[in-house]
């Protein structure tokens, strides 16, 4: 029965698109600005973006150190 339910799930995700289809311009090409970025420099919150960042990776990392230093212990005893 589980198996059904995972396939029904799995055929229904590939047919519900996530965004509507916009079509793509010329201007589209040609444009380089990043406004969203723009207004985060100009108001210094762009700081807080790479803080945020930085406390995550440093956090992942943090956590994968240890992990391999309990994983190494347990190699050890074993």
């Amino acid at each position: 029965m589980k198996k059904w339910i995972y396939i029904l799930l799995i055929f229904l995700t590939f047919r519900m698109p996530a965004q509507d289809r916009i079509e793509i311009t010329e201007e589209d090409y040609h444009n380089q600005e990043v406004s969203m970025a723009d207004a985060f420099r100009e108001n210094g919150k762009i700081y807080v973006v790479v803080l945020v960042i930085c406390v995550v990776l440093g956090g992942v990392l943090t956590y994968m150190f240890i992990i391999d230093r309990k994983l190494s212990k347990l190699e050890k005893e074993m």
